[in-house]
């Protein structure tokens, strides 16, 4: 178990996090963020189906980019609509409705023509009608109204402005079909989505998913990372497409991992006591805790992330399920106490 004991003791850490959440009853509380990553999405789909079963563990506040914010939302919906069983219920739906459609995420909308066409053509010459199959099915399957209106969790859901390159997050109250299609609009395949004016593409190139937002809006300091896309490859990649799944890779982490340095100073502040007594308030010490799909799905290429056959889909499912279970098993006793995984060490190794 990998915990950050070495810096002091866990009381003492958690003296200096000036914003830590009080006792409470009931489970105990974690900020979930989810990874974008396609039908990949479906082995996170997995993850929280294990944890929601599970029961021991409560959510304040979700975020996420791409398919990590489309399961944010179908998670509260369901939670909405009958809480833990209703969240499992409302995934199962939507997970199936993807693979009964065949042709949702990216270039799976192209057929077998998709990488030529994307590198030749704009969404917007290919696709002038925008079509898009997830409308419909995120139409059919979350009540958007219910959830602006009494989402039971925080959302946060990030989108990227073509025009400025930077990132915007909306809220639960924004929350609509165009905010979460804006988060998984990737530009090769889909015209820009429009709101309020503004054209936003996938959130995943700016943030993926958003952190930050839970440092300030949310009173949890344990925050839960769904991690998609893998940080390592053992093998050096030599063949044309394993090279453009690295860089990909790559690009999808490089957001998130910059989230993960800031984390790591406000930490090293926190608990080694580098602050005056009255600035510590104004910081938040947050216990990391991190579910990675790199030893689930290894034999996996950034190519298949457009695989939206049930059986699939379902693989991928069983495999998030198994993932959670392995942390339910081996780190769940850290929430509350301490980091079940080292920041520094995982993403900032040899800085």
């Amino acid at each position: 178990m990998s915990t950050t004991r070495r810096n002091g003791s866990t009381s003492a850490r958690r003296q200096s996090a000036g914003t830590a959440a009080p006792r409470r009853r009931g489970p105990p509380s974690v900020n979930l963020a989810l990874q974008g990553g396609g039908s990949h999405g479906a082995f996170t789909w997995g993850v929280l189906d294990r944890l929601l079963e599970d029961g021991r563990l409560s959510f304040e506040g979700v975020s996420g980019a791409s398919a990590g914010a489309i399961n944010a939302a179908v998670l509260a919906h369901g939670w909405a609509q009958g809480e833990r069983d209703g969240a499992r219920e409302a995934l199962e739906r939507f997970w199936g409705a993807v693979g009964s459609n065949g042709s949702t995420f990216g270039t799976a909308l192209l057929g077998p023509w998709a990488d030529w066409l994307a590198r030749t053509f704009s969404p917007y010459q290919f696709n002038p009608v925008n079509l898009n199959p997830l409308r419909t099915i995120l139409e059919q399957h979350v009540d958007f109204e219910r959830l602006r209106q009494a989402s039971p969790m925080q959302l946060f859901v990030a989108a990227t402005r073509v025009r400025t390159g930077q990132i915007r997050v909306f809220r639960a109250k924004e929350i609509s079909a165009d905010v979460l299609l804006a988060s998984a609009c990737l530009p090769t395949v889909f015209q820009a989505v429009e709101i309020e004016g503004e054209a936003y593409w996938d959130g995943g190139f700016v943030a993926d998913p958003p952190l930050f937002p839970f440092f300030y809006e949310c009173r949890t300091c344990d925050l839960l990372l769904v991690m998609v896309n893998p940080l390592e490859r053992s093998k050096l990649p030599r063949r044309p497409g394993a090279i453009q799944d690295r860089l990909h890779e790559i690009t999808s982490n490089a957001a998130l991992v910059a989230e993960m340095r800031a984390i790591s100073f406000v930490q090293k502040l926190l608990r080694e006591d580098w602050l005056e007594q009255g600035r510590r308030s104004q910081l938040k010490d947050v216990l990391m805790h991190v579910i990675r799909a790199d030893d689930a799905l290894p034999d996996l290429g950034a190519g298949s992330k457009s695989n939206t056959t049930t059986s699939f889909l379902r693989e991928l499912r069983r495999r998030g399920r198994e993932a959670a279970d392995v942390w339910l098993d081996t780190h769940f006793a850290c929430v509350g106490r301490c980091d079940s995984v080292d920041v520094r060490a995982t993403f900032l190794a040899h800085e």
